[in-house]
């Protein structure tokens, strides 16, 4: 039975769920240090990678906590540059949350922006959220400028509220309302 949400193709990307053939691209860029350091976690091992790999095959996006993870490769020569998270928060308020994550060779280039899009159309289209909003580090400039870049206001920022390796950090939340996405389009 074909998938109902995916592929999604952009002008350069492919959104497709993750298969066991994506592992090496995949666990390349979640065992780096300077990627964990932002997801609030340590690098993983390749027996974490492979074991989060298998898990989010077979997740299910049909109500409340569930997550809707994507690969997204390039549309030529396929290549895996990261992934992309939509993230069902509330059945009743209709919310959700978007995330990515990106190997450090794909940064720089649109990538996250053109993915993250993607997802936001979905949420607010496919899925009819009222809100979709996003979390990241104070410090982490390239995710707060793709969320700038993709019209999403600044609602708050939060002062040393996480701790990662006994430091302690900031966090900004972001977010889009259905309307002010349909009148940015």
């Amino acid at each position: 039975m074909p998938d109902p949400v995916v592929p999604v193709e952009t002008e350069r990307l492919i959104l497709r769920r993750f298969t066991p053939e994506d592992f090496e691209a995949f666990h390349g860029y979640h065992g780096l240090p300077e990627v964990a350091r932002y997801l609030y976690r340590n690098p993983r091992t390749p027996e974490q990678s492979r074991a989060a790999l298998e898990r989010i095959g077979v997740l299910k996006f049909e109500g409340e906590g569930d997550e809707l993870v994507l690969a997204v490769a390039a549309r030529a020569g396929g290549a895996l540059l990261g992934e992309v998270l939509l993230k069902w928060v509330s059945r009743e308020a209709r919310q959700a949350e978007v995330g990515y994550i990106f190997a450090p060779e794909a940064a720089g280039r649109g990538y996250a922006t053109e993915a993250a899009r993607a997802v936001l159309a979905l949420g607010f289209g496919r899925f009819d959220f009222h809100r979709i909003f996003a979390r990241c580090d104070a410090l982490n400039t390239g995710s707060v400028n793709v969320l700038k870049r993709l019209g999403m206001r600044q609602e708050a920022h939060l002062v040393q509220n996480d701790r990662f390796n006994g430091i302690w950090g900031d966090e900004l939340i972001f977010a889009m309302l259905q309307e002010e996405w349909r009148l940015s389009g």
